[in-house]
């Protein structure tokens, strides 16, 4: 290993069961280095990272994983063959880790600032105070507005990137030698995502840390990384600097990767005068707020989460929604389906939403909803047959079951899904297909009662992009073929390019700016929306 090499990986052989996953993986990082691993989802990239700390459980894992500057060590050790006493001591002082979903990676029962603060104690030796004070610290160099008060947040009270930015607080806390970062943007906005980056980078300068950071995101390799290694089914099949690899690809599997941006493929003709499938004018939406002091006892205020939105969703066409979280894109999305009370004109196909069940059962099977994560939205307890045909069972109580089977078997058909490919497919469950399998199954649920507008929130976001492409398309065919309108929420730009009509920006819970996909896109008139397309570039 070089005089400034800080990790060497030799040989790594990840088995689970008796199953090889990772397949004798090599590759180095050296001190202040950032090494992007990508691939697709199973490619094992996250298995490689969490071997290299002895955290994936039930696996046989060899091979070595030599680390230098470890304290008290004279030269570089084995991570893979350290007592677990030894390496519990580097876990978070000499390597650490960001996890992909920090509302799952951090403990709801304790505020953000204790949890930094144990790390702290444990690792450091600090006393309470003092390692409450680092906390508070930490969270400032993270760039969070108001730390002392932050940290007294639990996770559930702070906004994605804030929860984002709380776990890096925490994993450089002891300001480690190296830092994995496993899909550290994937679930934040384009803004915010520029913004990590932009902090990872500053901090990563003044540390001197070297980074692996596992992504799915070719955008980000290409602004973040030094290097790229590419992985395919726990193989490593190319490695280099990103600007060689990215111009000259040498492997089919990467060459893949890189051509699997979104491509634009919809109807272009304007929509014939028709009545909107969705039509809002000066629509509001508030929460009531707790008020401070003692006028709190008597009433509560309120917060204006979308504050006049006028939009018009035509036959056959796509309304992107895009901005910042908290911007009231999701508020709009939950008015939009009926959710939740609002003030203002909202109109679905000439009709209102009413105050009760029955009076919004029809405008119901008009209007359905696809959501960002298709796992966690399938029941893990109902077939197919049943998650797909359950909307008939609520619109069409009366039809026969031989009829209903057969509407199933159509609109799986209708999503590229059908019993030839999988055998048995009606009596499976959801943890048995692919993450773009369940979003087909998520989209059949939805076109099974013939809805007119289809409410996509985020639905490529939890994606690989390669699968993001196949569902893109998919979408665009279904919207040419049956006429769908689509109200598309998303913070991804090249979505938003590839799928959309016309754009509303939203800040604020107010509409910005609005219009045509190539003229909010391509000549923004406001700074904001700059700023947003700019950041995805």
């Amino acid at each position: 290993m070089s005089a400034t090499g800080l990790l060497d990986v030799k040989g790594l052989r990840v088995s689970f069961g008796g199953k090889e996953v990772v397949h004798g993986v090599d590759f180095s990082i050296a001190a202040g280095e950032k090494l992007a691993l990508v691939g697709e989802s199973g490619s094992g990239k996250t298995v490689t990272a969490l071997a290299l700390l002895r955290l994936v459980q039930n696996a046989r894992v060899s091979g070595s994983a030599m680390l230098s500057g470890v304290e008290g060590s004279a030269g570089p050790v084995d991570l893979l063959s350290l007592p677990e006493r030894q390496l519990l001591g580097i876990r978070g002082r000499d390597i650490a880790m960001i996890f992909q979903e920090p509302m799952t990676a951090l403990n709801p029962l304790f505020s953000v600032g204790d949890q930094i603060a144990e790390v702290l104690q444990l690792k450091q030796g600090l006393t309470a105070r003092q390692a409450w004070a680092a906390a508070i610290e930490a969270l400032a160099a993270t760039g969070i507005p108001e730390p002392a008060r932050r940290a007294g947040a639990y996770a559930h009270q702070l906004s994605g990137g804030q929860r984002q930015r709380a776990m890096i607080a925490m994993a450089l806390a002891c300001r480690p030698k190296l830092l994995l970062a496993d899909e550290p943007t994937t679930a934040l906005d384009v803004t915010l995502r520029a913004q990590i980056l932009e902090l990872l980078s500053d901090l990563q300068r003044q540390t001197g840390m070297a980074l692996l950071m596992i992504t799915h995101d070719l955008n980000l390799v290409r602004k973040f990384a030094d290097r790229v290694a590419v992985m395919e089914n726990g193989h490593l099949v190319e490695e280099g600097g990103v600007a060689r690899v990215f111009a000259d690809p040498q492997h089919p599997y990467t060459r893949k990767l890189i051509d699997s941006r979104p491509v634009r493929d919809v109807s272009e003709e304007a929509a014939a005068a028709a009545e909107p499938v969705m039509q809002a004018k000066a629509m509001h939406v508030s929460y009531p707020v707790p008020i401070a002091g003692i006028k709190g006892w008597f009433r509560k205020g309120q917060f204006l989460a979308v504050k006049g939105a006028d939009f018009a969703i035509p036959p056959g066409r796509t309304l992107g929604v895009v901005g910042e979280s908290g911007s009231g894109k999701s508020t709009l999305a939950l008015a939009a389906l009926g959710l939740i009370p609002h003030a203002g004109e909202l109109d679905v196909v000439g009709r209102r939403w009413g105050p009760d069940a029955a009076s919004n059962k029809e405008i119901r099977r008009l209007v359905q909803v696809v959501f960002q994560d298709p796992f966690s939205s399938l029941s893990p307890r109902m077939t197919v047959e049943e998650i797909v045909g359950e909307g008939l069972l609520v619109h069409e109580p009366k039809l026969p079951l031989p009829q209903r089977r057969e509407r199933v078997i159509g609109a799986l058909s209708d999503v590229g899904m059908a019993e030839a490919q999988f055998p048995g497919l009606l009596s499976r469950y959801p943890h048995e297909f692919s993450g773009g399998q369940r979003q087909r199954l998520a989209i059949a649920r939805a076109l099974i009662v013939q809805p007119e507008l289809l409410i996509l929130d985020e639905p490529t976001s939890a994606l690989d992009v390669t699968i993001q492409k196949q569902v893109l398309k998919l979408l665009q065919r279904l919207q040419r073929e049956k006429g769908l309108a689509y109200l598309l929420i998303t913070h991804d730009v090249d979505v938003i390019r590839a799928m959309a009509h016309e754009v509303v920006v939203m800040k604020d819970g107010v509409i910005l700016e609005s219009g045509s996909v190539d003229q909010v896109l391509n000549a923004p008139r406001q700074d904001y929306t700059r700023t947003l397309v700019a950041a995805a570039s």
